[in-house]
């Protein structure tokens, strides 16, 4: 099995404006995801790292990336084929929720 790091985005509004329905749905399609071993979780506030040429550790508190959305989710998914995997995200609350979510190939 090839395994994939799955990037989630999103925000509140997006969230709100989804019918109740179908965030119920992708909430439990994200449950059986981790109950079948699937690495997931939300996102904090990212730290910046640096190290030029090693020899002196800076950081920086926020994302080193801008997006219209902010990143909410992360998962390390394990699937057969890319098509799987997208199949697997999918149906979760950043994809139906007017979200995107990013499958990366993890080599």
């Amino acid at each position: 099995m090839a395994k994939f790091v799955t990037i989630g985005y999103g925000d509140r509004e997006g969230y709100d404006r989804t019918d109740a329905a179908i965030r119920d749905a992708a909430h439990q399609h994200e449950n059986k995801l981790r109950q079948s071993g699937v690495l997931m979780g939300t996102t904090g506030t990212p730290v910046q790292v640096r190290n030029p040429n090693g020899t002196e550790i800076a950081t920086k508190n926020g994302p080193f990336m801008s997006s219209s959305l902010p990143v909410a989710g992360f998962a390390i998914i394990e699937a057969a084929t890319l098509e799987e995997a997208v199949e697997l995200v999918s149906r979760t609350p950043c994809a139906v929720a007017h979200g995107v979510v990013e499958v990366w190939p993890l080599h």
